[in-house]
């Protein structure tokens, strides 16, 4: 199945919308990225893609990315310096912990959903959104990638 049919369009809104939600308190940035082949570690793969949505250039490196991989079952969180260093050791799996436990009921959008939230809440807390002008430096959108690798 193609990486964009892995969430109904009603499903990517939802998700979009929580990613709105969780930004509206945070000068914090959340993506997530759906793509249906990872060949290596997701991790790294996850990493690659940080870098190229641009994630790595926002101004406080606060952003997070929830990296999906629909048909080889891999999932990571890539976090930016700024709020890696900052969070607890352990938070990092507790959010993937969140997808996988929906992910094995076939629950796909609420995994995403409350992994958002989960991430949203941390970077309210860690960079609270009281900065007047504090500029949407990402898309909310989910990206989608339909590699063959």
């Amino acid at each position: 199945m193609p990486a964009r049919q892995f969430l109904t369009e009603d499903e990517e809104e939802q998700i979009v919308d929580a990613i709105n939600a969780a930004e509206q308190k945070t000068s914090g940035e959340v993506r997530v990225h759906i793509e249906h082949h990872c060949a290596n570690n997701a991790l790294d793969r996850a990493d690659h893609v940080f870098h190229d949505l641009g994630m790595d250039e926002t101004k406080l490196q606060n952003g997070v990315l929830i990296y999906i991989a629909t048909e080889d079952h891999k999932a990571a969180v890539y976090a930016g310096k700024g709020i890696h260093r900052e969070v607890e050791d352990g938070f990092w799996n507790d959010v993937l912990q969140i997808l996988i436990n929906h992910f094995k009921k076939e629950e796909f959008e609420e995994g995403i959903e409350e992994a958002v939230y989960k991430v949203g809440n941390k970077l309210e807390e860690l960079f609270p959104y009281h900065q007047k002008g504090d500029l949407e430096e990402l898309s909310n959108d989910i990206s989608f990638h339909d590699n063959k690798n």
